[in-house]
């Protein structure tokens, strides 16, 4: 059965990857209205899923053990279609989902009511949901009040990212107020001491020493000047890792915990190496669990069971400038030159996984779309049959 695609999927998946999410890390921040929707509805189970372009992100839940299922799996993309709520009496009855893996087995679901999560401009990004293994009734109200909490996790996730904006903002002033206390103590000391001792030697003070004195002086002063056009063009370095930053251990640690899942459930050996020599310098986060998201997801779409996914990552430091490196290759069905260039083109297309995974076609689009945001730059090498590998540069500005 066709994958039912949102009429505005490419504006669904880039207002879901401004939010910059981090799907393993939000569970505290959500369990308290998973376990309200669950008391308004009357049900056991009860989810808050986000839909990427390959995966549903479970990023709380109430009565079900849950962090993710391939998003072809889920109830949810069909409740991301609607504008108000989308209920199935019997799931057992529905050809749609009477076979899924929990329908035909443990926790045994039938009943589903799933109310989108909307964004202000429209957008569904993911989906509310409440499940029983038994039939169920919900009244109106207190579908309502579901649309009441659904509203309110759209909120939450706004709001922490309007928090981490800040947050970050505060650091670089701190470590800016920092930097200006500790650079500025040398030469405007300098400065303050050359002066001294000009004045205590007063009409002992030979020209030529004068001279030399307010050379010095002269220097210690650009120094200055220096430094004041080196903090006003917003060059910081700042060794320490802040709110909006990742280091290739934090990064690879992330990977290997959203993606290793998907990679088991598929027999797919997936590694990811980073070099050792830069782990800990810290580089921007911005985009990067999208990106290599969506590289990494399908790459475990197109790889055969028993097949690898490798992702390398790396930090080059060029007149102290950072560009972060990344590639991630598969041994899967590889790419002809014609759908090289179609990604390489923001082109949508779609096409089905190795394992019957169904196929969307937008992912690869939006990760062109966001590196195209960050200025970065994009290639592919691969051949029809030898797998592939998407090789990404983002300068660290």
């Amino acid at each position: 059965m066709q994958a039912p695609v949102p009429e505005n999927e490419m504006e669904r998946l880039t207002s879901l990857s401004e939010f910059d999410l981090d799907y393993s890390d939000l569970e505290a921040n959500f369990k308290d209205l998973t376990l309200l929707a669950a008391k308004v509805a009357g049900t056991p189970i009860s989810l808050i899923n986000l839909i990427d372009s390959y995966t549903q992100w479970t990023i709380s839940s109430h009565g079900l053990n849950i962090n993710q299922m391939p998003r072809e799996e889920s109830v949810c993309q069909y409740t991301i279609l609607e504008d108000s709520e989308f209920e199935v009496k019997d799931l057992t009855i529905d050809e749609r989902f009477s076979k899924k893996f929990y329908v035909a087995d443990e926790p045994r679901l039938k009943y589903y009511l799933g109310v989108p999560l909307q964004t202000n401009s429209g957008v569904n990004i993911g989906a509310l949901c409440v499940l029983d293994s038994n039939l169920k009734e919900i009244s109106p109200e207190k579908v309502e009040l579901l649309k009441i909490i659904a509203n309110e996790i759209v909120n939450r996730l706004t709001s922490l990212k309007v928090i981490e904006n800040l947050k970050s903002s505060l650091a670089e002033s701190k470590e800016t107020n920092k930097k200006v206390a500790h650079d500025i103590r040398g030469p405007l000391g300098g400065i303050i001491g050359l002066a001294q001792l000009i004045r205590e030697q007063g009409d002992e003070n030979k020209l030529e020493e004068v001279l030399e004195f307010i050379k010095l002086i002269q220097k210690s002063g650009t120094s200055l000047l220096e430094l004041a056009d080196e903090i006003l063009s917003g060059d910081k370095k700042t060794p320490k890792l802040q709110s909006n930053e990742f280091n290739l251990l934090l990064l690879k640690d992330k990977l290997e915990k959203l993606y290793a899942l998907q990679a088991l459930n598929k027999t797919i050996n997936f590694q990811v190496f980073i070099n050792s020599k830069v782990e800990e310098v810290p580089f921007s986060k911005d985009k990067l669990l999208q990106i290599i998201g969506n590289l990494v997801s399908n790459a475990l779409k197109f790889t055969p069971i028993g097949g690898s996914v490798k992702v390398n990552l790396d930090l080059q430091i060029i007149d102290e400038k950072k560009y972060l490196n990344i590639a991630v290759s598969d041994s899967g069905a590889g790419l002809t030159q014609e759908k090289i260039n179609e990604i390489l083109s923001g082109s949508v297309t779609s096409s089905d996984g190795t394992g019957g995974e169904t196929g969307y076609g937008f992912g690869l689009a939006l990760v062109k779309h966001l590196i195209t945001g960050l200025k970065g730059t994009f290639s592919i090498d691969s051949t029809e049959g030898n797998g592939a590998t998407f090789k990404i540069t983002l300068p660290q500005v």
